[in-house]
């Protein structure tokens, strides 16, 4: 197996998720080796948080998770690309479907789309 390249962001590689079915850009995290090898080992999407220094397993709290279906590597294997069947509907913690809901349109910025879930509700913070 290619061995990732963690050390050119201190640790971290980026990791772009996609619905596996739409090809829709959901998001984009980061991820750690610890949470590279959990992805690995169970098939659910974890991440390194970078303000919580932490890993978090995508929709633990909200009940979205992501079930990694296909996984690839950039050239420089220091990026991944995490192909996902998006449980819930909502990849944002935001409540949105995909993270990237604003659009730059006549040089305004305009929201695309409705929540799928109140994240105040859901995170109770």
């Amino acid at each position: 197996m290619t061995k990732l390249d963690f050390n050119k962001l201190g640790g971290l590689l980026p990791a772009i998720v996609q619905d596996y079915q739409t090809g829709e850009v959901l998001m984009l995290a980061f991820m750690n080796e610890e949470a590279w090898n959990a992805t690995l080992l169970t098939g659910k999407a974890t991440y390194y948080s970078r303000t919580r220094k932490e890993l978090w397993i995508k929709g633990k709290i909200s009940g979205n998770m992501q079930i990694v279906k296909e996984i690839r590597i950039d050239c420089d294997n220091d990026t991944v690309l995490l192909k996902v069947d998006q449980i819930g509907g909502a990849a944002c913690h935001t409540g949105y479907k995909s993270c990237f809901f604003k659009k730059i349109e006549h040089g305004s910025i305009k929201v695309i789309g409705k929540p799928v879930f109140d994240p105040e509700e859901v995170y109770k913070k």
